[in-house]
């Protein structure tokens, strides 16, 4: 990791001996400084509060005040702290967990459930890694934004003219395109900050939304099929964790279960989703590459695909099957994602049609059933 300032962060968990486990783990990190620790909720507002860290990591269940009550008074009291959840691998922590992201946390990893107190300093130290590097990318976005609305006849260090510049989003530079046909498929890859995405965005697809929805959300098993359940009762749409050889049908948004790779085939009896055990791709299963690539392979010029918010840039390879196939790709914009990471990769490939904050992006899934879309 690098950054011109270390990342400050505060480590908030009832247990002492965890404590010291995640402050132990993350002081041994580059560009990373612990700056607190709190035993509980009321400790983790007032040490936000006076020491303003970038990081939190966030015990789920504590005395006086949990996770999810400190994760409603930061909104309330508008403190911009990214919050790491730590959960129990359990169906009352996947659950606990769906409502923190949608809550705003930015993300979470799992309590390791090892034997061995070194194997578990190891997978904190390999599980927190990324989310710390996306935090950092998070706190350079916020800044070059921050430098990006200052007058340009202030003085202004040349690294942060650097960093105002590689952030500025590129949309694609393409005339008006339009499908050869209406949609017969909707596929989604997100990932970071994606629960919250989709419970914005799923739930105004309307009831006779036209076409099957597959989505791929990196997560661990357990955890998709809570998000499925939260999500089936917001929406019109039917939302549940495929499972294999369902039929891909009209009405029914289709999530991949954490672990399993989803693909589309075509059965005597029609199309179906398969689940399978083959190697991650760009260290996921379920791979967002591996869904849009069976999607262009049975869907072709009929596939509508959209890349969220997310690390890395798993969706990319998928996207441009899709392309080749004839196929619309939607992006989020940078703005609106909580890590522009994914679409980003998806813009930057000129694999994008049309590129829409999050709060536009229903409208973008809806005009192709009704006419051609102008980009």
């Amino acid at each position: 990791m690098s950054g011109s300032s270390p990342l400050k962060c505060l480590v908030v968990d009832d247990s002492a001996l965890y404590r010291k486990i995640v402050r132990d783990v993350l002081a041994g990190m580059p560009d990373v400084e612990v700056v607190g620790i709190a035993s509980d909720g009321q400790q983790a507002l007032t040490q936000i509060e006076a020491l303003r860290p970038d990081v939190v990591t966030l015990d789920l269940e504590m005395p006086r005040l949990d996770g999810i009550g400190v994760l409603r008074e930061l909104q309330a009291r508008g403190l911009d702290v990214a919050a790491i959840m730590v959960s129990a691998f359990t169906a009352r922590g996947a659950k606990a967990t769906t409502q923190a992201l949608q809550l705003g946390a930015f993300d979470f990893i799992l309590k390791p459930a090892t034997n061995s107190l070194e194997e578990s300093i190891a997978q904190l130290r390999q599980d927190l890694g990324p989310k710390l590097r996306a935090c950092l990318l998070r706190r350079a976005g916020k800044q070059a934004k921050s430098v990006a609305r200052v007058a340009p006849t202030a003085a202004l260090p040349a690294s942060a003219v650097s960093a105002a510049r590689i952030v500025q989003p590129r949309p694609p530079q393409r005339p008006a395109r339009f499908l050869a046909r209406h949609p017969e498929i909707v596929a989604i890859g997100v990932s970071t900050g994606g629960p919250q995405a989709l419970t914005q965005l799923l739930p105004l697809l309307p009831a006779n939304f036209p076409a099957p929805v597959l989505l791929v959300q990196h997560m661990p098993p357990m955890f998709t099929k809570s998000l499925a359940d939260d999500l089936d009762r917001r929406c019109s749409l039917r939302v549940m964790e495929a499972s294999h050889g369902q039929p891909v049908r009209v009405g029914e948004i289709l999530i991949a279960p954490g672990g399993k790779h989803m693909r589309v085939a075509r059965l005597a009896t029609g199309l179906v989703v398969q689940l399978t055990d083959d190697p991650p791709e760009r260290n996921c299963r379920p791979a967002v590459d591996y869904l849009f690539r069976s999607v262009a392979q049975h869907y072709g010029g009929a596939t509508l695909a959209a890349v969220l918010t997310g690390m890395g840039d798993d969706g990319t390879l998928g996207a441009k099957a899709i392309k080749q196939a004839g196929g619309l790709v939607l992006a989020q914009d940078e703005a609106s994602c909580v890590v522009y990471g994914m679409p980003k990769s998806v813009v930057e490939n000129q694999l994008a049609d049309i590129v829409a904050p999050l709060n536009r992006l229903h409208e973008h899934l809806l005009k192709p059933f009704a006419g051609r879309i102008a980009i």
